[in-house]
C-alpha cells in the first residue's frame, strides 16, 4: 500500500518560464524547504514543446542524440510531494519524495537511491530536472549506512509494489517502464535489485561503489541494460568501481566525466558541500552528471535500451568532456 502524507507537503509546480510555486495559505508550513530550491542553475529551457509524452519521444528520437540537450530544463511542469509513505508490508515501509511530471498520459518512473551517509534530498535537483523531461521520479530514503545488500533487496520489493499497484502512487505511472538509478553504494544496491528480479527496464549507476566481493555474484545475475556514469578516476576512485563493468555480463556500458569527482554525482538544492577529495563540488560537473543521467533515463524509459544514450555521448567523447567509454 502506498500512502500519501498530508497535502500540506505538496510544494507545487515548477513553471519552466521561471519558478512559479502555487502556494495556498495552508501551505505556509512548506516555505522553509523552499529556501534551498532557489539554487536552480540558469540552464535555459529546451525549445522542444511537445503536447504529450508520445510527441516528446517522437521528436527526440527523430533528432541527433546529444546529452548536452538534457542540460536544459525540459518542457514539462513538475509537482513535488514530499515524504510519501510506501508500505511494503505490515512491518516495512519506505519514505520517498515523488516528483510528478505534468503529463496527460502514462510516463516512465525513475526510482533514485542515495549513497552512503546521504539522503534523498541530495538528489533533489536531479529528480526535478529529470521530471521536466516527462519522467516521474521517486527519490527514495533507505538506511544510509547500509547494509547495502539489504537495501538492494528492499529496492526490489519497492519496484514490485509500484509495478503491481502503480495507481496507489500515481495514475500516470507506466508500470512497464521503471528505471532504477543509484549513487555510490546506492548504485550497488540498484544492481542487487536487478539481480533480485526487480521489474525494471534497466538501471543507471552514478559513480557506483561496491563494499566487498560479495556483490560480484549479484552482478553476474544482472540481465537488464545498465549504464554506469563515472567520476574521473584521476580525481577520485570509487571503491571497487571496476566490478560493475567487469562482472555484469552483457548490455553494460560505462563512461567517465572529465574532471568530475564522486560527490559531483549528487545535486541537492542546498549549497554545494565540500568533497572529501578534490575540493568543492563544481556545479558544471553536477550538471554534466544530471545531463547524462537524464539522457540515460530517457533512453531506458522510452526505448528500453542504451543505444540512444550511448549515441548522445558521441560528441562529448570526441571533445574530451567524456572519456573511457566502454560497452559490451
Amino acid at each position: 500500500m502506498i500512502v500519501a502524507t498530508s497535502p500540506t507537503r505538496m510544494l507545487g509546480s515548477w513553471n519552466l518560464s521561471g519558478i512559479a510555486w502555487l502556494i495556498l495559505p495552508a501551505f505556509l508550513v512548506a516555505l522553509v524547504p523552499l529556501a534551498g530550491w532557489a539554487r536552480m542553475p540558469d540552464t535555459g529551457v529546451t525549445s522542444v514543446s511537445p503536447k504529450d509524452i508520445a510527441e516528446l519521444r517522437q521528436t527526440l528520437l527523430g533528432e541527433k542524440p546529444d546529452f548536452e540537450l538534457f542540460r536544459l530544463r525540459g518542457p514539462f511542469r513538475v509537482s513535488v510531494q514530499k515524504d510519501v509513505e510506501i508500505r511494503l508490508s505490515r512491518t516495512e515501509r519506505v519514505i520517498a519524495d515523488l516528483y510528478r511530471a505534468d503529463v496527460p498520459d502514462k510516463a516512465p518512473l525513475v526510482v533514485l537511491l542515495h549513497g552512503h551517509e546521504n539522503s534523498k534530498a541530495d538528489h533533489s535537483y536531479q529528480a526535478l530536472h529529470i521530471a521536466t523531461w516527462g519522467m516521474h521520479v521517486l527519490a527514495v530514503q533507505l538506511p544510509n549506512k547500509g547494509p547495502w545488500l539489504a537495501n538492494g533487496k528492499a529496492l526490489a520489493r519497492l519496484a514490485r509494489q509500484v509495478a503491481q499497484r502503480p495507481n496507489d502512487l500515481d495514475s500516470h505511472i507506466d508500470p512497464a517502464r521503471i528505471v532504477l538509478a543509484g549513487h555510490s553504494f546506492g548504485g550497488a544496491a540498484v544492481a542487487v535489485a536487478l539481480a533480485e528480479g526487480a521489474p525494471a527496464v534497466g538501471a543507471v549507476l552514478l559513480d557506483p561503489a561496491a563494499q566487498t566481493r560479495t556483490f560480484i555474484n549479484y552482478l553476474r545475475r544482472v540481465r537488464k541494460p545498465v549504464l554506469a556514469i563515472m567520476a574521473d578516476g584521476n580525481v577520485t576512485y570509487a571503491r571497487n568501481r571496476d566490478y560493475f563493468f567487469e562482472y555484469i555480463r552483457s548490455d553494460v556500458a560505462e563512461v567517465s566525466i572529465t574532471g568530475a569527482h564522486h560527490e559531483d554525482a549528487q545535486f541537492a538544492m542546498d549549497p554545494a558541500p565540500l568533497a572529501t577529495v578534490g575540493g568543492p563540488v563544481g556545479e558544471d560537473m553536477q550538471l554534466a552528471f544530471a545531463s547524462a543521467l537524464t539522457s540515460a533515463a530517457f533512453s531506458l524509459g522510452f526505448t528500453g535500451g542504451l543505444d540512444y544514450a550511448w549515441a548522445s555521448f558521441g560528441e562529448a567523447i570526441r571533445s574530451g568532456k567524456l572519456f573511457d567509454a566502454l560497452r559490451k
